[in-house]
């Protein structure tokens, strides 16, 4: 049986990706190496969908988005056409690693991690993420934090602003600062916080993943061999390694270190305008459709002026595509007969999975109803999701009069796409040796850190602990 720990240290790396971390591409990162030779480590498969939001909440809370009822980071809030709301940290209704800790009396210290603003009182002290709107908020528990950080080390920095620009230049200066700043309040709070457990997450490799990947790839479409930032993405991870093996170095003896991430990333192929893409087929009409026959004409679907009479299904935008059926009885002006409910995914789904893109080549998307992921589906999930291309695209929820295809983001610059797998790596004692790791998910975290201090996981759980 393996021995309890003094404190658990989780270094949360978001969108760190096992190709730069110990695959084929993998970059000098000597701090993390020898973390990793020194303990076990892995491709972590993320939940679905794999973005952010849900996924910190699924791995510190043991979980699956269904039973969170979290299926982005913008969910619908009851079956109306209103559009959907930003998931903060109201809306999830489980608790999570911190919470129980607290309740075990351990003392806790949360910085940056997705999906906990607003702030809800811990044992200890957490700072919000950058669902905060602005530093002018109550990002802090407790609220005496805030002041107490902006003494020491000015304004907090919650993200990166507009990091989808051409303006590369000033957003890897942004993308630096902020990782720099999260770093140093963080070995601030380790030496004056008494602290058993202590989380934080970076999300700058998000960040320069999405706004240098095709700078650094040369299969990507938009790749310039010539380009300024060629080695840009690399860099970043060698001073993230950099600044991870210091809080490393500080850490006290018998002290469980992992280095985690909630999702991995990879090259953005294109986009495919879903909604469009709806209207084509004829599940989606518009009541003007004369207002987007012009090419340079596109507009989000939540601004357009849909005829729900005549409308089948509508979809959302994002990392990954979401549609809703407009089904008689549930939605306002349903037009699925609840006796066709089956049958309209099923051929939604052979259509979707389908799709060519141009060359006349199969786009290879996976479709799946809540129910082919998940035990539950609680809140109100969509009816299918859709990984273009298994994620190798992007889902456009604007709607246009041109082509389904375009070769970029709808929100502005975006190189890259999220993927399956993140990283996992924990040194969890002097007894363990180092050992590669196959089969490990996200959902295994949650129960792992609360073994690793001696306390039994919570049966709602869904994974078990690595250990």
């Amino acid at each position: 049986m393996p021995q309890n720990v003094d404190r658990v240290l989780v270094i949360g790396l978001d969108c760190a990706t096992p190709q730069f971390v110990f695959g084929p591409d993998a970059f000098d990162l000597p701090n993390i190496r020898a973390l990793m030779s020194r303990g076990c480590w892995g491709p972590l498969r993320s939940c679905d969908p794999p973005i952010t939001v849900p996924a910190w909440t699924c791995m510190t809370s043991g979980v699956d988005p269904g039973a969170l009822g979290i299926y982005g980071f913008h969910n619908r809030v009851d079956y109306s056409y209103q559009p959907m709301r930003i998931t903060d940290a109201t809306a999830v209704k489980v608790p999570r690693v911190w919470d129980i800790l607290s309740q075990h009396g351990k003392r806790v210290i949360v910085l940056g991690v997705p999906q906990t603003y607003p702030v809800t009182p811990v044992n200890g002290c957490l700072v919000a993420d950058f669902l905060a709107p602005d530093t002018s908020v109550d990002y802090t528990y407790p609220t005496s934090l805030k002041g107490e950080i902006e003494a020491r080390f000015g304004e907090y920095i919650l993200d990166v602003p507009a990091f989808r620009t051409d303006d590369k230049e000033s957003l890897l200066k942004n993308i630096y600062k902020m990782m720099h700043n999260r770093f140093d309040v963080a070995h601030y709070l380790m030496a004056s916080k008494p602290w058993d457990f202590f989380m934080m997450v970076e999300m700058g490799i998000d960040r320069i993943h999405h706004a240098f990947w095709g700078f650094c790839d040369p299969e990507h479409p938009s790749f310039d061999p010539a380009g300024p930032y060629r080695h840009a993405i690399r860099d970043y991870y060698q001073a993230v390694d950099t600044r991870v093996g210091a809080l490393i170095e500080q850490a006290a003896p018998n002290t469980a270190i992992l280095v985690v991430s909630d999702h991995g990333a990879r090259r953005m192929e294109g986009g495919f305008r879903i909604n469009q893409w709806l209207i084509n087929e004829g599940y989606l009409t518009l009541r003007n459709p004369a207002l987007y026959e012009r090419s340079e004409t596109s507009r989000r679907i939540e601004q357009s002026d849909i005829d729900w009479s005549k409308t089948q299904a509508w979809a959302a935008g994002g990392y990954h595509g979401r549609v809703f059926l407009n089904v008689a009885g549930r939605e306002p002006h349903g037009t699925v007969a609840p006796a066709c409910y089956q049958s309209t995914l099923c051929a939604l789904i052979q259509k979707l999975e389908a799709v060519p893109i141009p060359g006349n080549r199969t786009l290879h998307n996976k479709v799946f109803a809540p129910n082919d992921l998940y035990a539950l589906s609680n809140g109100h999930p969509p009816d299918l999701l859709i990984y273009f291309g298994d994620l190798s695209w992007r889902a456009i929820g604007t709607v246009a009069g041109n082509s389904i295809y375009i070769s970029c983001n709808d929100l502005g610059p975006d190189d890259a796409n999220h993927a399956q797998h993140g990283i996992f790596i924990m040194h969890s004692g002097p007894e363990q040796t180092m050992e590669q790791r196959a089969g490990l998910t996200l959902l295994d975290v949650a129960p792992t850190l609360l073994d690793l201090l001696g306390i039994q996981p919570p049966r709602q759980m869904q994974g078990r602990s690595i250990r």
